[in-house]
């Protein structure tokens, strides 16, 4: 075990923290896209050809057909081409705002921040205009509001999924990602009702109780007895969830539990050694647990007076207060002697 001081435990428990909070905010990002990547495959795979059919079909099959290939600019052109034989269809926008927004997700894991920025703009535009061409679709207001979620635009993301509801109440992707922007919004309470909406109709949907678990104890004051449980549901149904462990073990740390948060750490260190976040996790969970468990100081003796405070002592008995008792001392002499003056002496009561 390496040896450290406290202070720097503590120094590195913060920095895993931030840490944290930044892979956290950076897999909300990762989350949303998996779930929405469903949604949007799911809408490219709906398009059919156009009633009728003529190019505008053509082009969209062909542009299914590349976006399933992962040729997203390829896919877009196409869709764009069928946008341009049926301009009233909703679903060239809607599918060309799809491959724009995998094109730019595309862009953003090879480092393309300007490629990713423009494909996002042309997402955002084309599905406007979806909601423009078919006001009444729920989904339009959802994939509008899943691009702004990405771009981090919670608030414009939350507006378009309140939509989507008002439309389709029951939806519950869409649900889902309300609860994505409310955690991106730190509005923890709503978040959790959310996921906890969609535990109640997918009690299987793990993705909806790690991020009720990282609501619960982000609320202020944090739940983290429900968040450990929903860590705890987790590792049940995967015991291998080395990511849930670590997250329970912190979340175990927070709630000063730092026995169990060891034993967490311990169980990801066993399969990851070389896991450093989680080490000084645990490094911070030990000073601490070492702290707690530390015996209290023994009471301090009570210091006897210094020579100084000594002298303070005699300096206040001054002169004046000796002549002042000396005088009182001769007057109480004097009255003494003047009540006794003539007096008879007692006679002795003995019998001569």
């Amino acid at each position: 075990m390496h040896k450290f001081s406290r202070l720097d435990a503590v120094n590195r428990a913060k920095s895993s923290r931030e840490g944290e909070i930044h892979m956290l905010n950076k897999q909300l990002f990762t989350v949303a896209i998996a779930s929405v990547f469903c949604c949007a495959a799911f809408q490219v795979d709906a398009a059919k050809p156009a009633k009728g059919g003529g190019g505008g079909g053509n082009h969209m099959q062909r542009g299914i057909q590349l976006a399933q290939e992962k040729h997203y600019d390829a896919a877009a052109d196409e869709f764009g081409k069928a946008i341009k034989d049926n301009p009233k269809d909703p679903r060239g926008y809607a599918n060309r705002g799809t491959a724009y927004r995998q094109g730019a997700r595309t862009a953003m894991a090879a480092g393309d921040s300007e490629g990713a920025s423009t494909r996002y703009q042309s997402a955002l535009a084309d599905f406007a205009k979806y909601i423009e061409v078919a006001p009444k679709d729920a989904s339009a207001y959802t994939e509008h509001g899943q691009t702004l979620s990405e771009l981090k635009q919670y608030d414009a993301a939350l507006a378009d999924f309140n939509k989507a509801l008002e439309l389709r109440p029951d939806d519950l992707n869409t649900i889902k990602f309300r609860g994505f922007a409310e955690l991106g919004l730190n509005q923890w309470d709503k978040a959790v009702v959310d996921f906890s909406a969609v535990i109640q109709k997918k009690p299987d949907d793990l993705q909806s109780y790690d991020r009720r678990a990282l609501a619960y104890r982000s609320m202020k004051p944090a739940n983290y007895d429900a968040a450990i449980a929903d860590y705890t549901f987790l590792i049940t149904k995967n015991p291998n969830d080395m990511e849930a462990t670590t997250k329970r073990g912190y979340t175990y740390s927070l709630a000063q539990q730092y026995e169990k948060a060891i034993a967490d750490y311990q169980v990801v260190l066993k399969t990851n050694p070389q896991d450093n976040e989680t080490f000084q996790r645990m490094q911070y969970a030990q000073s601490m647990l070492a702290a707690k468990n530390a015996s209290p100081s023994p009471t301090p003796p009570i210091a006897s007076p210094t020579p100084e405070e000594k002298k303070g002592l005699m300096d206040k008995i001054s002169p004046l207060y000796i002549g002042i008792g000396v005088i009182a001392l001769i007057i109480i002499a004097v009255l003494v002697r003047l009540l006794t003056r003539g007096k008879a002496e007692e006679t002795s009561h003995r019998i001569r």
